[in-house]
């Protein structure tokens, strides 16, 4: 059965409060196209989730729609820091619960098998463990192996409500392939109740079925599939376009105060009606194909 929708629809399947699970990292594969949607639609309290921090979670932070992130810092690289969440955090206005992204991963895989903790070893001796043994109530826990008799540190599970997984090719059932890096997303996946896959390129389940090695995202974990090109723009897509420099830097200029955040919202956000819309206000087609990846180098 297809699961094909409009990204509108997908999204008016969130509810206010809701806990979403993002598979961008810094600006790659960030959920931009998804990320506008939920601002226009003017969700509240959400809790969003990733192992680094993207670019779509520093704009749905500065927009007001996010109560609590949880994630393993993070930037967007050579272009600086996410402003609008570390000047939410500076103000008190965002709940944060910062881990490693290697511990992040670690409790998706615990909320993906069903276990109600797991042990982890990579934050001993870290600045980030004595902050999370400080929250009241602490976010890490401690038991002894009752084999061995060593000590552990344990972590809750994270079970989201959603999984927003940006990828490059899927099928209309939402069986879906992610080409390079794919960082947690097998587990955000796993760990959640559902699953919204955005694709790039929409294909054939016997298109998919040739390769199932590929299948990281299986359709029977997803409720919403969105065939959206360019959807996470201005970050990249890894064989598909680059990430868009000049665009990222004009972010990153606006996001440094409330008003600059504002005027960029304005313009990009809340003065288009879609994301195809958007698209042509970038300059369409003829300024996107510039980003086209090469299809040897995959970039």
């Amino acid at each position: 059965m297809s699961k094909v929708t409009t990204l509108e629809d997908a999204v008016s399947s969130i509810l206010n409060g809701f806990h979403i699970a993002l598979s961008g990292f810094a600006t790659a594969r960030c959920n931009m196209a998804f990320a506008h949607e939920v601002i226009r639609q003017k969700k509240r309290q959400l809790t969003v989730s990733q192992c680094v921090g993207a670019m779509e979670a520093d704009l749905m932070v500065g927009a007001g729609v996010v109560e609590r992130i949880i994630y393993g810092g993070g930037s967007r690289g050579r272009s600086g820091q996410h402003f609008c969440i570390n000047r939410a955090i500076e103000k008190g206005e965002l709940i944060t619960e910062e881990f490693s992204s290697l511990s992040m991963t670690f409790r998706y895989l615990a909320g993906a098998l069903g276990l109600p903790f797991i042990p982890i070893r990579s934050l001993n001796g870290s600045d980030i463990l004595k902050q999370l043994e400080r929250k009241d109530p602490p976010l890490v826990g401690r038991l002894q192996d009752p084999f061995g008799g060593e000590e552990w540190l344990v972590l809750k599970p994270l079970t989201p409500d959603v999984s927003v997984i940006q990828v490059q090719v899927a099928d209309d059932e939402g069986n879906a392939w992610i080409l390079g890096p794919t960082w947690d997303n097998e587990e955000q996946v796993k760990a959640s109740e559902r699953t919204i896959v955005i694709t790039e390129k929409l294909v054939s389940t016997e298109s998919i079925r040739r390769y199932p090695e590929r299948t990281l995202v299986h359709g029977f974990r997803v409720s919403h599939v969105v065939h959206l090109p360019f959807s996470a723009h201005p970050s990249s897509v890894y064989n598909v376009y680059d990430f868009d420099k000049d665009h990222i830097n004009l972010y990153a200029q606006a996001s440094r105060t409330p008003e600059g955040l504002q005027e960029y919202l304005d313009t990009y956000v809340y003065s288009v009606k879609d994301h195809w819309e958007y698209l042509e206000k970038l300059g369409g087609m003829k300024y996107l194909e510039k980003l086209r990846a090469d299809p040897i180098l995959g970039y």
